[in-house]
């Protein structure tokens, strides 16, 4: 199972800005970049990703 995360970058946003902002979210969140598109109007639509974990409960 995934988790997602959408993001908008609107185009005032430089692609070194960009990179810098998607870098330090997957490092302190565990997030991994699935798909970025870009606008005609040069806005950036990023979807992130990470795996669930999921516990399971165990009796001693």
């Amino acid at each position: 199972m995934w988790e997602y995360d959408k993001v908008i970058f609107s185009r005032e946003f430089s692609r070194n800005i960009v990179t810098k902002l998607l870098v330090e979210r997957a490092e302190h969140g565990g997030w991994e970049l699935d798909r970025v598109r870009i606008a005609a109007d040069g806005t950036r639509r990023v979807t992130l990703r990470r795996k669930i974990i999921r516990q399971r409960l165990t009796l001693l």
